[in-house]
């Protein structure tokens, strides 16, 4: 099963690092949104500085959802998941090592860029490590929140429209705990620990729950 289990991690991770592949798609759009935002607001450092996590936030978010629909819908098309499904290796398995390939695509390098991306929006020195702490133990929830939608979506000729419309609210949490934790860290009103452990708390449970529920639904749907 270890042998099955990393077998599919690294093909995840060898499509994702094709080109089109998702992963420097989601990047790509990343440094986009990040870039042109701060020229949008104008040069109001103070203002910049104050919604900077924010930004990040967001543009993290709306980068993991780019592409989140083939998690599972190429593999329906060219019969893998049938061959996932008939092996020995359990279905929570194989969903935890896509959507561990998923959040190494996305999550991870996001979360390694920021701090350069920080300067675009004024972040202050000592908020950068606490917003990179932030998008490492958030960015897996959105990963695996993600992998629940798109397993129900798997079958569906059109998913990519309805996966990013469910997963966007079921986000929201991991969003509100994000950013009060980064703006925790530069002055806010509650302590930084505070809703950095609800964060990922939050992640831990999307772990569990989303993989859960994405077996179930690949489950189901043979």
């Amino acid at each position: 099963m270890k042998r099955a289990f990393l077998a599919i991690l690294k093909r995840d991770l060898a499509v994702a690092g094709r080109a089109g592949g998702g992963g420097e798609l989601a990047l790509v759009f990343f440094l986009t949104l990040v870039v042109i935002v701060p020229f949008a607001l104008g040069p109001d450092l103070n203002l910049l500085s104050r919604i900077g996590p924010a930004i990040l936030w967001l543009g993290a978010l709306l980068s993991v959802l780019i592409g989140l629909d083939r998690l599972f819908q190429g593999d329906e098309e060219d019969g893998s998941l049938d061959l996932i499904r008939s092996s020995a290796l359990p279905m929570e398995l194989a969903v935890l090592a896509k959507a561990l390939a998923h959040w190494l695509t996305t999550g991870l390098p996001l979360a390694l860029v920021s701090p350069l991306l920080g300067l675009l929006v004024a972040l202050p020195g000592e908020g950068v490590l606490p917003l990179v702490a932030t998008l490492l133990v958030g960015t897996p929830a959105l990963s695996f929140i993600g992998a629940g939608v798109a397993a129900l979506a798997a079958g569906l000729r059109r998913g990519g429209l309805i996966v990013p419309v469910l997963v966007a609210p079921l986000t929201v949490p991991v969003l509100i705990f994000g950013v009060s934790a980064a703006n925790a860290a530069v002055g806010g009103t509650v302590p930084f620990l505070t809703p950095f452990l609800i964060l990922c708390a939050i992640s831990l449970g999307a772990i569990v729950v989303g993989t859960v529920a994405a077996a179930a639904a690949l489950r189901s749907a043979e």
